[in-house]
Order: structure tokens, then C-alpha cells, then sequence
């Protein structure tokens, strides 16, 4: 350990000649505590949060979506499901149609949207995990059946149990509309409801309904088309490698996303947040600095005599302000040590015992308590930024140091 170091070392910790240096010393290592402390429990919640949302989302979305770089649909979709099936990795291929319906239940309607699946889609996700009423079905030997989102089921009170069908009605794609008989204009079909599902994701719960993909074509006038190719990989697969062999495969002519690229707008809104929080504490840390640069003044005007003493000793300038320098970084470090050891225990004792509880009816909620995860990128993201904040102090304290002795 050099000399400046074990000077610095030792005036911070020894007692103070005056009572006030001690105060404000402690203020100062304790506003860093806290600073960081808060910035690592903080960003930790804002990663339970979207590691929440994104659990909720990947129970529906496909792990790989295809879609058309232009235009709407995928034409000749088989052809495509069959160059895709023939990568390896790729365990199952489905195309879908999705496209805006009018539904209709007795004398209550509304719009909604009609996703169009193979009968065994429910293998490609977790959709029997959310099914809050009934089960998922799309045919038997008779009838066609629907599976409902709850914002459908509860605007058009359909349950699985109900005898009436929902009647599906679409505008025609191509062809002239007859004045004289404006539902020629609309293709209709109908549809059982054989289950209910609830995400509690608005998108998916409000206006949401599955039905089968022959019966979706039909009613939107398609043929082999899809609207969208979904991948379901193997166990273990590369989920990079997979898509980027896709891509090679099908060309520029279409676009190959992951759930998080699927989900971009609520993935960057929470990026959004979360940063936006971490910019406001990181304000807030560099105020409580201001109480770093307060001590080390304090302590260079109590220490005249220290100083003289080691100008007489053979010291230079250059080793004294080291002195000064050293120990505002010392602060720093304790404080930024212990404000990340205090925040990793908080955030610990969060997900093993949820001591904070979110508002509102638990019964209504995904989750009662305040979800964490502890990310280390963001665990050096904050001891980066600390380490910055104290060379801005290492250099203030630098700049007062020169001033002092040159008086």
C-alpha cells in the first residue's frame, strides 16, 4: 500500500478533531449507500416486471413468427412451411390467418379479431394453461367452435356451455358491393364457444377469438395464403441459429422475429422506464457527492497542521492533493460496496418473502408482491457509474487541493 493511500486511509477512519466533519463524513458515505442501494433495487424491479410481461406474452406468441416483408399475407404458405421444416431445429410449422371480423350474439356485438389455427395449435404454446373456462377445442364431428379471449366472452356473455352459436361476418375482399343487398358484401359464417381464455394482456384478452384456420380462410377469402407462419423449435435449439438459417433460406422477401422482436413496443416501453428511473436516481447520486466534496473541505481545512507537517517531512504538493484525492474515492468506493451489498440483500428478501405488496385486489392481480430479478449488467452499470461520480469528486477535490496550497 503507498504512503498517500495509507494516509488517506487512516484520516478517514480516525476521528475527526471536530464533531461537525464527523456528521457531515457519515452523511456523506450514507447518501452514497443510499443512492445506490436504491439504483440496484430499482432497476431489479423493472426486471421482474418485464420479465413478467414477457412470461406472459411467450404463452401465446410463437417462438419464430414469419411474416411478408410486403404485403399482408404469405402466399403459397405451404411452400414455405415445407423449406422451414427442413432446417434442423425447427420442431413443428404452422401458418395462421388473423385479420378484424364483426361478431354477433343474439342481440349483442362487437369487433373483434379472428385468428385462424390448426386444430392441435395448442401444442405450439401454453394456450391450455390459460383456459379459464371449458377447454380448447376447434371441431368435432359436427360443429366448428371458437375459442374466446374474456373481453369477447364477457361483451357478448357467451360461455362454452351456451347452445348458440357466435355468428362471424367479414367484408368481402374482391367483387362489387350490391346497394341493394349490403350483407351481400359480408362473408358469415358460425361458431360454438368451446372455452375462454385470459392472459390479462389486454392485447390478447380483448377482442381475441381462435377458430379454425379452414373455416378463417373461407370467411376472409383466402386459399393457401397465411397471414403469418409461426415456429415452434426443438428442445435445446439455437433460437439465433434457427432464425438465421431461416432467413437464408427464405430471403429478404420476409421477416423472421422472436417474442421480444414480436413485442417490441411493450419491450421498449419498459426499457424506456426503467432508464428513465435510472437517469433520475443517477441525479440523485450525483447530489449526494456534493456531500463527498463538502467533507473532503472540511477535512483539508482541519488538517492545516497534517499538511505542514508532511511539507516539512519532504512531501510535494503532488503527494499531498494524492492524499486528499484518494480519500474521496475511498468514500465513494464504501459507499457504492455497501449500497450494492444493502440492495442485493433487499432485493433477496423481496422474492423470497415479498415483504412489498402491490395496491389493489390480489384476486384481480397476476402478482400480489413486487417482482425482482437481479441482472449483473446492471449491477456494473451502477458501480460504473459511481466509479464516475467519484473521479468527478477525485477531480473537484484535486482543484480545491492545488488551490489551498498554492495560498
Amino acid at each position: 500500500m503507498s504512503l498517500p493511500l495509507k494516509i488517506a486511509w487512516r484520516y478517514l477512519v480516525s476521528k475527526k478533531g471536530h464533531q461537525a466533519v464527523n456528521i457531515i463524513s457519515i452523511v456523506a458515505v450514507c447518501g452514497v449507500v443510499v443512492s445506490t442501494a436504491a439504483l440496484i433495487c430499482v432497476l431489479s424491479v423493472f426486471n421482474g416486471f418485464r420479465g413478467l410481461i414477457m412470461g406472459k406474452l411467450a404463452m401465446l406468441d410463437p417462438q419464430v413468427a414469419i411474416t411478408a416483408t410486403l404485403g399482408k399475407t404469405i402466399n403459397d404458405a405451404d411452400s414455405v412451411i415445407d423449406v422451414v421444416s427442413a432446417i434442423p431445429g425447427v420442431e413443428r410449422v404452422m401458418p395462421v390467418i388473423e385479420d378484424q371480423a364483426l361478431a354477433i350474439y343474439a342481440q349483442l356485438q362487437m369487433p373483434v379479431r379472428l385468428k385462424g389455427v390448426p386444430d392441435d395449435y395448442n401444442t405450439m404454446n401454453d394456450m391450455d394453461s390459460v383456459i379459464i373456462d371449458g377447454k380448447w377445442k376447434l371441431r368435432d364431428q359436427v360443429s366448428k367452435f371458437g375459442v374466446a379471449g374474456a373481453g369477447p366472452a364477457v361483451r357478448l356473455c357467451v360461455r362454452p356451455e351456451f347452445l348458440g352459436m357466435v355468428r362471424l361476418y367479414a367484408p368481402q375482399r374482391q367483387g362489387r358491393v350490391n346497394i341493394a343487398n349490403p350483407m351481400g358484401a359480408f362473408r358469415q359464417d358460425s361458431v360454438f364457444i368451446s372455452g375462454i381464455f385470459q392472459l390479462q394482456q389486454n392485447s390478447y384478452d380483448a377482442d381475441l377469438i381462435y377458430v379454425p384456420l379452414d373455416m378463417a380462410r373461407q370467411l376472409f377469402d383466402y386459399e393457401s395464403e397465411a397471414t403469418q407462419i409461426e415456429v415452434k423449435l426443438a428442445p435445446g435449439a439455437s433460437e439465433q441459429q434457427v432464425m438465421h438459417a431461416i432467413t437464408q433460406a427464405l430471403g429478404n422477401s420476409y421477416q423472421v422475429k422472436n417474442r421480444l422482436m414480436q413485442q417490441r413496443e411493450a419491450y421498449r416501453l419498459v426499457n424506456i422506464e426503467k432508464w428513465m428511473a435510472f437517469l433520475l436516481l443517477a441525479f440523485i447520486l450525483v447530489i449526494a457527492t456534493f456531500n463527498v466534496i463538502s467533507t473532503l473541505s472540511l477535512l483539508i481545512i482541519e488538517k492545516d497542521e497534517s499538511i505542514a507537517t508532511l511539507r516539512a517531512l519532504g512531501a510535494n504538493d503532488r503527494q499531498i492533493s494524492r492524499i486528499f484525492v484518494l480519500q474521496g474515492w475511498l468514500i465513494t468506493l464504501a459507499g457504492a460496496v455497501t449500497g450494492v451489498i444493502i440492495g442485493l440483500i433487499l432485493c433477496l428478501c423481496q422474492q423470497e418473502f415479498g415483504w412489498l405488496r402491490l395496491s389493489g385486489d390480489p384476486a384481480n392481480m397476476i402478482i400480489s408482491a413486487y417482482p425482482v430479478e437481479v441482472q449483473g449488467m446492471d449491477v456494473l452499470i451502477t458501480l460504473a457509474l459511481v466509479a464516475a461520480v467519484g473521479l468527478l469528486t477525485s477531480m473537484v477535490t484535486a482543484l480545491i487541493m492545488r488551490r489551498r496550497l498554492r495560498n
